[in-house]
């Protein structure tokens, strides 16, 4: 059975960008959980330098919801700007350009199929994707915009 598009888990930003600051390491969704209850934590030397003690805290309290965010995907409850393109960095390990120009702020990178369907799930409502050049690159990531559905 395939997983919803839009899970129904919501993490806050944050906790998002900490909980995927550790999937790099590999462990399996019970080794994550564990080792986050149990606060046993690698100390982050990305250039992030994470401080894992804001999720320890939040499974301490919400562990069931985090839980689910790790065994089934979550959406986060409020996107940033510059949120979206920290957790491209950090998810997918990807460098985005941010664009902060008034009346044209998004984040653009190429995006794999997979990684279209990762940013559209984690993303909160209010976003939207748009293609930005339907030509493949050369790993056949097509240039991506994500940015908001409303400007002010």
């Amino acid at each position: 059975m395939n997983e919803p598009i839009h899970p129904e888990t919501t993490l806050p930003q944050w906790h998002a960008l900490l909980l995927e600051s550790l999937k790099r390491y590999g462990w399996s969704n019970e080794e994550l959980l564990r080792k986050i209850q149990e606060g046993d934590l690698p100390k982050d030397e990305s250039k992030f330098q994470f401080d894992y003690a804001d999720l320890i805290a939040y499974a301490r309290e919400h562990a069931d919801t985090l839980e689910q965010a790790v065994r089934r995907g979550y959406r986060v409850k409020y996107n940033t700007l510059r949120g979206i393109h920290s957790w491209i960095a950090v998810a997918l390990r990807r460098d985005a350009e941010l664009v902060l120009e008034p009346g044209a702020e998004a984040v653009v990178v190429p995006l794999s199929a997979e990684e279209t369907r990762r940013v559209v799930s984690m993303l909160s409502t209010g976003w939207k994707l748009s293609v930005a050049d339907p030509t493949p690159d050369a790993d056949g990531r097509v240039l991506t915009g994500i940015e908001p559905m409303h400007r002010i």
